[in-house]
């Protein structure tokens, strides 16, 4: 009996350190249940500024538009078919415009477009702000005398003493109202460029031209003798040889070159127009450089 009292019996120090160690348990116990009367367990919501907010509000934005398809501003005569899938023609409206242009035929408004494809108006509302056609086809028609070896002046007909535009010099041409000094050089330097003009519509191309004054010179000059061109393979030639034409920039001569080699041959022209960065609106006067 006296060997298990012993077991009770603790010195000064010893019951000093069991009593702090009963203060400490009580502490924690008490601790504890503060923690959890005051909900402190529970997470606090993320608070951001105005700023934050607003930037991952944009992304989420930008998240949501990925799956979306962007259209940017395209010439409507050269829809492919899959352009149109993605725009929401039908088969049968994408055909009526492919027969059209296989006439050589061109729409050159909204309107035109819509009697051509047949599209309704819903669909004609949501993708005609992106038809961009050529600038000179916003402008007034060219006249009758435009296309005639006559014109009237004064109820008189008088027969026009064509001049060839590929061999006419710089007085010849600035009889015309509207070409002085500097766009008689220019046209005169765009034509050494060219080798000569092939077809007269080609004149629309020169730089700061009026379509305008394009029409009063076709009333005195047209092509008479054409050039002689060696046309460029498209299939063999290599980017610094499709670049020397002066509608191709060097990064779409590359392009074509790429596009070759990861799809074989070039079957038809119009396969360059799935190529990035390709002047659409110039695809017929590239074609007059090119051949397959």
């Amino acid at each position: 009996m006296s060997s298990f009292k012993s077991h009770f019996k603790f010195n000064k120090q010893e019951r000093s350190g069991i009593f702090f160690l009963l203060l400490f348990l009580i502490s924690v116990q008490l601790g504890y249940y503060v923690y959890r009367s005051n909900g402190l367990n529970k997470s606090a919501p993320l608070q951001l500024n105005s700023i934050v907010q607003a930037n991952i509000d944009s992304l989420k934005i930008i998240a949501s538009q990925k799956d979306t398809v962007r259209i940017y501003p395209f010439n409507p005569n050269f829809i492919t078919d899959f352009k149109g899938y993605t725009l929401g023609m039908s088969v049968a409206e994408i055909d009526r415009l492919h027969n059209f242009r296989k006439k050589a035929k061109f729409v050159n408004s909204v309107k035109e477009f819509q009697n051509v494809t047949k599209v309704s108006d819903s669909l004609l509302d949501n993708i005609s702000p992106y038809f961009k056609f050529p600038e000179w086809t916003q402008n007034r028609k060219r006249k009758s005398a435009y296309k005639s070896n006559t014109f009237t002046l004064d109820n008189k007909v008088d027969k026009v003493a064509w001049k060839d535009l590929n061999t006419a010099t710089a007085e010849d041409l600035k009889m015309i109202s509207g070409i002085g000094e500097k766009l008689s050089a220019r046209i005169i330097k765009f034509r050494d460029r060219l080798g000569g003009f092939l077809i007269e519509d080609q004149l629309l191309d020169v730089y700061g031209l009026d379509p305008d004054v394009v029409e009063r010179t076709l009333t005195r000059f047209k092509v008479i003798n054409k050039p002689e061109i060696v046309k460029i393979n498209v299939n063999i030639a290599t980017a610094k040889e499709l670049s020397k034409l002066i509608y191709l920039q060097k990064d779409v001569a590359e392009s074509i070159v790429n596009y070759r080699n990861l799809n074989g041959s070039i079957n038809s022209l119009n396969e360059l127009l799935k190529i990035e960065e390709f002047p659409e609106e110039r695809i017929n006067r590239i074609a007059l450089y090119l051949s397959l």
